[in-house]
């Protein structure tokens, strides 16, 4: 079978990108036909398909020949409609996998799979798809404003970076894309939402919920870093939250919790919430430690010597990989009551749930998880450990190339 996978990064940038590379490594090493599209990037990794990748486009660092370029890029992107033209002649593939395409890649390319009669699979890693900021998220909270395509609302409520010309682009993205295009949902054979919660949220907003299919993340743990014995519990642990630091993770309230709890916290990542973390901890006293960017081995050791990991989110988590990964090394997982993460963790069961932006709540089921006798501990360790057993990068490759083949079968007909 001949794939051909789309993502804006050719480099481990985020979630979506990893597996992105992940997944694209495991259909190879299964023996299926692989070709990649993506956009120029000097931290990309080498790949013989990067001669039609189109070229770089940077939001953060551009120059002023990139801020010229952006409404272009966002809304239609001719020069990606012609690499992308060129690549489908040669490549000829059987199906197309998109994950994160728009802004820098733009869905031009979705018109060339359809000029071709090629099925397309659209990952949702994202709120994209109903959201014009893709996070569901604005002015520190959980938002459904555009919802019934009120997309003025993103304007309104400058939800892109407080800006008003990023929030008016990406209005109009939204507006010519689905109310004038109809791209999406016209040229998507199926969306694969990770968590239930995401296919119910985009349902919700109006998509078609025949042609969503929800497939969970797998986690993919190195061999080397398996343990082949559960952590013990000790009277010297601490707990732990691993990824960016930034406003839509919760991090404020998991300051105030340690500073209520008197429990250790350890927070592993980077991010622009930092400094602001570090005065917080500093005014309300709580033992935190902040770590710097963690990988590898480093923060599989990290994660497996935890009392428990906190996923204190604001936002809608749809399936994050840090869950499942936590999960697996048998750590048991404090998170908060949110989009896909009730899913997954079950109360005492695997871990605890907790009510969004409240310290007291987390703060009481930080002190639970300390309280927990070595039995019981052990118990949720590996109820952890079992709630995730199925999600391996095995099974769901199976599921995936399953799905490939069924949509293109129906093509055919």
């Amino acid at each position: 079978m001949r794939i051909l996978q789309v993502n804006q990064y050719y480099y481990p940038r985020g979630g979506a990108d990893k597996y992105f590379l992940e997944l694209s490594a495991a259909l190879q090493a299964a023996g299926e036909e692989v070709a990649v599209f993506s956009m120029e990037h000097p931290r990309n990794l080498a790949t013989i398909w990067s001669k039609y990748f189109i070229s770089r486009l940077s939001f953060n660092e551009g120059q002023v020949i990139d801020r010229l370029k952006t409404p272009g890029r966002v809304l239609y992107s001719l020069e990606t409609k012609k690499k992308f033209t060129k690549l489908v002649k040669d490549f000829k593939p059987e199906v197309i996998h998109i994950h994160n395409i728009y802004h820098h890649l733009s869905p031009s390319l979705l018109d060339v799979a359809a000029k071709f009669k090629i099925p397309v699979v659209m990952h949702l890693h994202d709120y994209k798809l109903i959201c014009p900021n893709h996070t569901l998220f604005t002015k520190g909270a959980y938002c459904e404003r555009c919802q019934g395509g009120r997309y003025y609302q993103c304007l309104k409520n400058r939800c892109v970076k407080n800006s008003i010309l990023g929030s008016a682009l990406a209005m109009i993205e939204m507006y010519f894309h689905h109310n004038l295009l109809k791209i999406y949902e016209n040229r998507v054979t199926k969306f694969i939402a990770p968590s239930q919660f995401m296919k119910e949220t985009v349902t919700r907003f109006g998509q078609d919920p025949q042609k969503i299919v929800t497939i969970y993340n797998p986690f993919n743990i190195e061999p080397s870093a398996n343990q082949t014995d559960l952590p013990a519990k000790t009277s010297d642990s601490y707990f732990l939250y691993f990824g960016r630091l930034s406003e839509e993770k919760g991090l404020r309230t998991l300051v105030k919790a340690a500073a209520l709890s008197g429990q250790k916290i350890k927070l592993a990542g980077i991010g622009p919430l930092k400094d602001e973390l570090q005065r917080l901890a500093e005014f309300k006293k709580a033992p935190v430690e902040f770590l710097g960017f963690q990988e590898g081995n480093k923060l599989v050791n990290l994660i497996t010597s935890a009392q428990a990991v906190i996923i204190p989110s604001v936002w809608a988590e749809n399936m994050p990989l840090s869950l499942l990964e936590a999960l697996s090394l048998g750590k048991i997982v404090i998170a908060s009551r949110i989009g896909g993460l009730p899913e997954i963790v079950k109360e005492a069961y695997n871990g605890w749930l907790f009510e969004p932006n409240n310290e007291d709540d987390l703060a009481s089921k930080m002190k639970l998880a300390n309280s927990l006798t070595t039995d019981k501990y052990q118990q949720m360790t590996q109820a952890a450990q079992s709630s995730v057993a199925q999600l391996t990068l095995k099974n769901h490759l199976e599921k995936i190339v399953n799905l490939y083949h069924q949509i293109i079968t129906t093509s055919k007909n």
